[in-house]
């Protein structure tokens, strides 16, 4: 059984798990967008997992952040050529970010 959300559910399934601090926003929309082109990509519904979207995906407010974390990568275009970035509105979160953890 399937049940389509749209971005709103989205963004309430995350407050509903106690997750709704763990991205803006904005970026809980990039997210969202992002896995529904997975979805279309692959031609197969997707479940929906609040804890498993979590330990998936991190957002970092800027490049500078991201480094405090990791020193793999010297530039933002680095990062880009090796993993799944998903740049947010530089208009809401100026340099901010979602990356894939795998």
């Amino acid at each position: 059984m399937v049940k389509t959300i749209d971005v709103n559910d989205f963004r309430k399934a995350f407050r509903d798990m106690g997750r709704g601090e763990q991205f803006t926003y904005e970026g809980l929309g990039v997210l969202f967008y992002h896995l529904e082109e997975c979805e279309e990509e692959n031609a197969e519904p997707m479940e929906l997992d609040v804890i498993a979207l979590c330990c998936d995906y991190t957002e970092y407010k800027d490049f500078a952040e991201f480094k405090n974390n990791y020193e793999d990568y010297d530039t933002i275009e680095e990062l880009k050529d090796n993993q799944c970035v998903l740049p947010i509105s530089e208009k809401s979160c100026g340099e901010g970010f979602i990356l894939a953890n795998f």
